[in-house]
């Protein structure tokens, strides 16, 4: 359970900060939600099927590294260390045309750019981003910590 509530809180907090807060997310944040949810459902099959528990706590060892290279990603390009590998992260690129056309071929809805850090609170100088794969890797720990304690003693 306590994966599930570690899923679910990571959840929430994203929402909150979304619709509480008005903070808009960029396509790198929406992709580093997904691990979250994969690690929400894994922890309740863990809890629900306590003979068959390892199984998906195993699972959640693939799902949190996801979730801290992701983290890792988003942080490099926040910093400007590469560019995005999304083009919904990029700048449009306008090629000829007229003006009409260039208005035409713009999206609907302008898009955060990727590399715009998003700082939860103004007093710590880690970005959302940054805060979200430091979580991971606690979490990460945690599932690994639980795995080698029930390998030495046995599933309790």
């Amino acid at each position: 359970m306590v994966l599930a509530g570690g899923g679910a809180l990571a959840l929430a907090v994203a929402e909150w900060a979304e619709h509480g807060l008005g903070m808009v997310p960029c396509g790198l944040c929406l992709w580093e939600r997904w691990p979250y949810r994969f690690l929400l459902v894994l922890g309740l099959l863990a809890a629900a099927f306590p003979p068959a528990r390892r199984w998906p706590l195993r699972l959640c060892v693939p799902v949190l590294l996801a979730a801290c290279v992701l983290s890792g990603v988003h942080v490099g390009v926040e910093q400007g260390w590469w560019p995005s590998p999304l083009a919904e992260c990029q700048a449009p690129v306008f090629h000829g045309g007229t003006f009409a056309e260039r208005l035409a071929a713009m999206p609907a809805r302008p898009a955060k750019p990727c590399d715009a850090p998003a700082y939860l609170l103004d007093a710590l100088p880690l970005s959302m981003t940054a805060l979200g794969g430091l979580y991971a890797l606690v979490l990460l720990t945690v599932t690994m910590f639980v795995l080698a304690r029930d390998r030495r003693t046995g599933p309790r």
